[in-house]
């Protein structure tokens, strides 16, 4: 039987704890703080990218109903959705791809990455680290044989301005971890709904049996926490490190008013939080573009659903525009602000769908061909890179790997792919394995 434990003013341990320690899967701010000066420098290479937004569309989403519509292949290929015309003379989309289609100057679409791994586990995993699992793996698995990108990037940056240098939000990606460079560079995870009039980040937000002039006076709370029973709660594993200058560190950033305004969404106009959408997703893409403003190296906004082996069409007739529309105004808006030339912004999930139709009005798993979406931080626009055959099969033409995606990424962020990097066992590791960028997004 679970045991929650409180102190005898009635404060629970884990609100306490909320202070200062992990979100689910996610590393807290006392330990990321104490933890700072383990981050080494990034060197060599010149950044373009102060940070990067990665969009993860997970369960594979479809290349045929986005950015690779093949209105030429049979009906049962090229399915239910017509080609639309882009800003880009001889470009198309696929129809509910409109916001996106109109800015397509503004955009870069790589069409023809493909690799052998199409089960979900496996193929999140080599695209969100850019190295292919060393065993099988299952279709539902959490794996982590290779840091992924944020956590490599949190490694390389450190703490930013006094913040976590790598979120993902409302959770960690099956593979979006960091194995062995170490729990410190755990994305911080923001489970909760910024569409909420009552969204308070953990972490951030002083709990509220802590707030105000009662948390004012509790700057010994480190003693109030310590007295907790810490160990004897087994879903903590006492991740509480040593209670040293690092936790003022985090006492300081949680009374902020700097720090708190970064999460503050409810700040913004209604008129901006409207364009966004008032939805889930809609506000975390928003609080993404607050947090890169705040100087955040690594945003991941997770978006699951994208598995669509049954109706495909009626599901992203309803979805489609809602979530392209939001990308759209994450660009926009970053570019209003002078952001997007220093901010990276991705859209991809772990593979694409099969050619074929399914019964069920759905599209299976397919790793043969895919689409990527880059825009800002120096990637032309207008451009597309790659190309899928006739029917959208396989990539024939420039076709690129993982291994190459995230090259692509580190170099912009200005990292070395070529890094070698260390186990705590001593065995060197190759950053990524094949260190050639796509050229084309550095034009």
């Amino acid at each position: 039987m679970s045991r929650s434990y409180r102190n005898c003013a009635g404060v629970s341990r884990r609100n306490c704890l909320k202070l200062g320690l992990s979100a689910a899967l996610g590393s807290g701010l006392t330990d990321l703080l104490r933890l700072r000066a383990l981050a080494s420098p990034a060197g060599g290479i010149k950044a373009r990218a102060k940070s990067c937004i990665l969009v993860w569309q997970d369960g594979g989403p479809t290349h045929y109903e986005t950015f690779d519509p093949k209105p030429e292949a049979p009906a049962e290929v090229c399915g239910e959705f017509a080609a639309i015309e882009t800003r880009t003379p001889g470009v198309f989309f696929s129809e509910h791809m409109q916001q996106l289609a109109s800015m397509s100057d503004k955009l870069a679409v790589v069409r023809s990455i493909r690799h052998n791994q199409g089960n979900h586990g496996a193929g999140n995993h080599y695209m969100m680290t850019g190295a292919p699992p060393r065993i099988p793996v299952g279709c539902g698995a959490f794996v982590s044989f290779h840091p992924s990108l944020g956590s490599v990037t949190a490694h390389e940056r450190g703490i930013q301005n006094g913040m976590p240098a790598y979120f993902s939000m409302p959770r960690m990606s099956r593979s979006g971890g960091p194995n062995f460079l170490g729990a410190q560079y755990a994305p911080f995870v923001v489970p909760d709904d910024p569409n909420k009039d009552d969204f308070r980040v953990r972490d951030v937000a002083i709990p509220r049996e802590l707030e105000s002039a009662r948390f004012d006076s509790r700057k010994d709370l480190r003693g109030v926490v310590d007295r907790l029973e810490r160990i004897a709660d087994p879903a903590a594993g006492d991740p509480v490190p040593v209670l040293d200058e690092y936790y003022e560190q985090s006492y300081n950033l949680i009374s902020s008013p700097e720090a708190q305004r970064a999460f503050d969404v409810h700040s913004e106009s209604a008129e901006v939080r409207d364009a966004y959408g008032r939805d889930s997703f809609g506000q975390r893409a928003l609080l993404a573009r607050r947090l890169v403003e705040a100087g955040v190296p690594f945003v991941t906004l997770y978006e699951g659903g994208w598995d669509n082996h049954v109706g495909l069409f009626d599901n992203l007739r309803k979805r489609l525009p809602k979530f392209e529309g939001t990308i759209a105004q994450l660009i926009r808006d970053l570019d209003d602000r002078g952001l997007l030339d220093t901010t990276l912004v991705i859209v991809l999930g772990e593979f694409g769908r099969t050619p074929k139709i399914n019964k069920d009005a759905g599209r299976d798993h397919w790793s043969n061909a895919m689409s990527v979406m880059f825009a800002g931080a120096g990637c032309p626009g207008g451009t597309v890179i790659g190309a899928t055959d006739r029917a959208g099969y396989s990539a024939v033409d420039r076709v690129l790997s993982p291994e190459n995606f995230a090259s692509t990424v580190y170099r912009k962020l200005g990292i070395d792919p070529n890094s070698v990097y260390y186990t705590p066992q001593g065995r060197p590791t190759h950053l990524v394995s094949d260190g050639t960028p796509i050229d084309e997004l550095f034009a």
